[in-house]
């Protein structure tokens, strides 16, 4: 009896320790319980999916489908982006993205690591495209500030924290033709992706 309760003591000890282990690769959501994937790339630590956190406002679906936020999250303007990541993190700076495509090889390059493999969401050919970095950049496309809507599938867009000018901010952006991460800048009133950092 004694055997057996070590052994089973060891089994349940070693189901913790696997467990923890674990722990760090996902992150609940405490507003809506949403549990997202996440990836620690070089010093930082991303969400490894788009933000899918309904804001009050300044905030939509890609054609208004809740569909399509079950894959690429919702579209934020830039002034909700600065407050839709959850406690413990936030909207990354121009600085904090120039940190992560460098460490992936620079602007050239960067894309075919951050993107998701094959053609199940971008479009063909998606060629090159390794994921190695473990971030599953989509292409969740974009919305203008009149309410249309462009590129799902062709082009991702993610917003930094980092103005521009008076009326632009940076964002990264990747399209499924090449690996290149370009930084743009665009009206703070158009809607893009958000990936949050971990403060």
């Amino acid at each position: 009896m004694k055997n057996k309760l070590s052994f089973i003591t060891i089994v349940l000890l070693i189901s913790t320790i696997k467990s923890i282990a674990q722990a760090p690769g996902t992150f609940t959501d405490a507003r809506d319980g949403k549990v997202y994937k996440t990836v620690t790339i070089g010093t930082q630590t991303w969400l490894a999916e788009n933000l899918a956190f309904k804001a009050a406002s300044d905030c939509w679906a890609y054609d208004n489908s809740q569909n399509n936020v079950e894959v690429y999250g919702y579209l934020y303007t830039w002034k909700a982006a600065q407050d839709a990541c959850p406690t413990g993190w936030h909207l990354p700076s121009d600085a904090e993205w120039k940190i992560l495509v460098d460490y992936l090889g620079g602007m050239g390059s960067a894309g075919y690591k951050l993107k998701e493999t094959d053609i199940s969401h971008w479009l063909s050919p998606n060629e090159g495209a390794t994921n190695q970095s473990g971030f599953t950049a989509l292409p969740g496309g974009f919305s203008t500030g009149d309410g249309k809507f462009y590129y799902i599938g062709k082009q991702g867009y993610w917003w930094s924290s980092t103005m521009y000018d008076s009326y632009n901010a940076y964002i990264r952006h990747a399209e499924y033709a090449n690996g290149m991460i370009l930084q743009l800048n665009y009206s703070t009133l158009d809607a893009f992706s958000v990936r949050c950092v971990k403060d």
